[in-house]
């Protein structure tokens, strides 16, 4: 099992890249998120590796962050999702964007992947939310990969009062790159409504709201 590469970049294509290494040439399949960091033929770099062998094929997936990888280990567990699909649609979105997108429960985002229809993208949210609290944790679901945002939100478990729960989720909504008006404006709709519940439980309702409101 190769877990790693490191080597010198000879060439890229549309959703592959070829790495030197001492002089055995890797073809790697590559999503678009992942070739972007690739910049300099000629450079050294590390790919992060997943092998999918068959009778009648032997092929290598790289990323350039463990995030990625861990992203597309839990997409292609999903029935339907092979190795290509699952590119497609790392390469459409952040592994901080499908958090957002499990979260609220938004198809549009898998759906705007490569081979992903509407019956699909409705199973992937779906299957996901549990698929992902398991594999990333609970708290972490809302606060995964903070190399992108250099933020880490922690969701306190204690038993908070109405007011500070939506206090919470409105600062934890801004810490998810969300403007603070945004932010407000989501959880005191939700607040007027009358919804209740705990931090956990109010953030997915304030972001499929937000999400409607960018479309």
């Amino acid at each position: 099992m190769i877990a790693k590469l490191r080597g010198i970049l000879d060439s890229t294509g549309s959703n592959w890249a070829i790495l030197d290494v001492n002089g055995v040439f890797y073809h790697v399949f590559c999503s678009a998120k992942t070739l972007a960091d690739l910049l300099e033929i000629g450079a050294t770099y590390t790919l992060l590796t997943e092998m999918q062998v068959r009778e009648d094929l032997m092929a290598l997936y790289g990323f350039s962050t463990p995030e990625e990888q861990e992203w597309f280990r839990v997409l292609t567990s999903v029935q339907g999702v092979g190795m290509k699909v699952g590119l497609a649609i790392l390469s459409v979105a952040t592994p901080r964007e499908l958090h957002r997108a499990v979260l609220s429960q938004d198809k549009t985002t898998f759906a705007g992947a490569d081979g992903v229809g509407p019956k699909l993208a409705s199973r992937l949210v779906n299957e996901l939310k549990d698929k992902v609290e398991k594999v990333f944790g609970t708290q972490s679901v809302l606060a995964q990969h903070s190399s992108e945002s250099g933020t880490v939100i922690s969701l306190s478990k204690h038993t908070a009062k109405p007011d500070d729960s939506f206090e919470e989720a409105a600062s934890a909504l801004i810490n998810l790159g969300y403007r603070a008006f945004e932010a407000n404006q989501a959880v005191a709709f939700l607040k007027q409504e009358g919804h209740t519940g705990t931090v956990e439980e109010i953030i997915p309702l304030a972001l499929a709201r937000l999400t409607r409101k960018v479309r």
